[in-house]
C-alpha cells in the first residue's frame, strides 16, 4: 500500500549543505517538520531561526524528537556513528556521502547493518540529475549503440578552504568520487583497472597534504568500454561537470548547456550571455530536491533505496585504487584494494 504520510526529519548538521537542505525540506508538503541539530549549538540554532524549524540543542534531544527519519550532513569522521546509533533507534538515513573516512569504516558500518531492514541512502546527487538519467536511459537502451569511450569531468572554479584539505581525504575521495559513482551508475559496468595522476600548481597546502590539485584518470570497464576523469579545483571559467558517453552510434553529453563555463575560439562562435554555475549548490539544486523526496519515498515504504552504502563502497575502491595509482605511478587493479 502506498503511504504519504507527513514525516518529521531530524537533520545533524547546519553547515552549507545541511542549511540547503534543511531549506529544500521546509517546502515539501509532505514534511511535518524539520529538527536541526549541530556540534555547534548556536550555528544550529541561528539555521532554525531563520528558517523557522526546531531547534535541538544536542543530539540527545535530536533524537528525543519522535523522529521519522535522520539526514545527516555532518563532518565525515562522525557519519559511521550517527548512522548506526540512527538504524539502531529503527530510523532511516539519508546520509552525506562517504559513509566513513576510510574502507575499513565504511566496512565496519556495512557489517553492523547486515542484519537490519532499515534503509541508509548515501547522497550521490548526481543519479538524481536529469541529464544523466536521460544519459543512462540512452545508454541501457542500446541507443548509442556499444559504449567505447566515457569522459567525465569535475573542475572546481576555486579550492575549499584551505583547513578542508588536509581533512578531505584527497581529491579522488573527496571530489572524483562522484564521477566514479555516476559512471558505474550510467553503465550499470563495474570499474576493474585504473591509472591516475595529479600535478600541484596552486596552493602549497595540496602539496603538503599530500594531495594534488589537478588529475586525471584511465578507467577500464568490465566490458572493455574506457572512461577518463579529469579534475580540477582550478577551473576559474566556472563549475564544469560534464559526462560524455561516446557510442558506435550515437552519443549522450551531460552538462552542456548555455551555462557551462566553456569557450569556443571558432570565429562564428556566440558565447552565452548566462553566467557560468559558480557551483555545485546552483548547477546541482533540482538534483538535491530529487534526492531528498527520493528519501520520504523510501521513508514511507514507496521507493527500494536508490544508492545504498555498498554503492557508496565500490566508488570508494576506486577512489582508493586512484590514489594507491597515483603515488606508485603504475596502473592499479580494483581488486588490489578490495577487503
Amino acid at each position: 500500500m502506498t503511504s504519504h504520510k507527513a514525516v518529521t526529519l531530524g537533520l545533524a548538521g547546519t553547515g552549507r549543505i545541511g542549511t540547503s537542505h534543511a531549506e529544500t525540506l521546509k517546502n515539501f508538503p509532505n514534511v511535518a517538520n524539520v529538527v536541526v541539530a549541530d556540534a555547534d549549538p548556536e550555528r544550529a540554532r541561528t539555521t532554525a531561526t531563520k528558517l523557522d524549524l526546531e531547534f535541538a540543542p544536542d543530539l540527545e534531544a535530536l533524537f528525543a524528537a519522535d523522529l521519522d527519519g535522520l539526514i545527516i550532513t555532518t563532518a565525515t569522521d562522525s557519519h559511521p556513528e550517527l548512522i548506526l546509533r540512527a538504524v539502531d533507534a529503527g530510523l532511516p538515513v539519508f546520509c552525506e556521502k562517504p559513509v566513513a573516512a576510510d574502507i575499513e569504516g565504511t566496512l565496519a558500518v556495512l557489517d553492523h547493518l547486515q542484519n537490519s531492514t532499515v534503509p541508509v541512502q548515501i547522497g550521490f546527487q548526481r543519479r538524481f540529475d536529469a541529464g544523466y538519467r536521460a544519459a543512462r536511459a540512452a545508454i541501457t537502451s542500446g541507443a548509442l549503440g556499444w559504449l567505447h569511450t566515457l569522459r567525465a569531468t569535475t573542475l572546481d572554479p576555486t579550492p575549499p578552504p584551505a583547513a578542508y584539505i588536509p581533512h578531505s581525504g584527497g581529491i579522488f575521495r573527496d571530489c572524483g568520487v562522484h564521477d566514479f559513482d555516476i559512471i558505474r551508475w550510467v553503465t550499470g559496468r563495474e570499474i576493474t583497472q585504473v591509472y591516475a595522476t595529479g600535478t600541484n600548481q596552486g596552493d602549497q597546502v595540496f602539496t603538503e597534504s599530500g594531495d594534488v590539485d589537478t588529475a586525471a584518470v584511465l578507467l577500464h570497464l568490465d566490458n572493455e568500454t574506457l572512461a577518463t576523469v579529469s579534475l580540477t579545483r582550478y577551473n576559474g571559467a566556472g563549475y564544469d561537470v560534464r559526462l560524455e558517453a561516446l557510442g558506435s552510434t550515437a552519443n549522450a553529453i551531460v552538462g552542456l548547456d548555455d551555462r557551462s563555463p566553456l569557450t569556443s575560439v571558432e570565429p562564428d562562435y556566440t558565447p552565452s550571455p548566462l553566467p557560468a554555475y559558480p557551483g555545485f549548490m546552483d548547477r546541482f539544486r533540482n538534483a538535491y530536491t530529487e534526492e531528498l523526496t527520493a528519501f520520504i519515498s523510501v521513508i514511507n515504504g514507496n521507493l527500494e533505496n536508490p544508492c545504498s552504502p555498498t554503492d557508496a563502497l565500490e566508488a570508494f575502491y576506486v577512489a582508493e585504487a586512484c590514489e594507491l595509482s597515483r603515488r606508485e605511478h603504475r596502473p592499479v587493479e580494483i581488486t588490489e584494494v578490495r577487503r
